[in-house]
């Protein structure tokens, strides 16, 4: 990843902006009908999981660097 221009930098911002997104579409979740937000508040929990993987990837092209 390093070779391709990514920087640690890149995946931590991707981490927080994550955070962000996960905490949007948690409380979107809140304002739908109770048909669809089982499936609203799941989306929010599998984005939820990407912040550890995007400071992990980040992290590890860190140590490249």
């Amino acid at each position: 990843m390093h070779d391709r221009g990514v920087r640690g930098w890149h995946c931590h911002s991707l981490s927080l902006a994550s955070i962000g997104l996960c905490i949007v579409l948690w409380i979107r979740a809140k304002t739908v009908d109770q048909d669809a937000r089982g499936n609203a508040e799941r989306r929010a929990l599998f984005v939820g999981l990407w912040p550890p993987m995007f400071w992990m990837i980040g992290d590890s092209v860190e140590k490249h660097e």
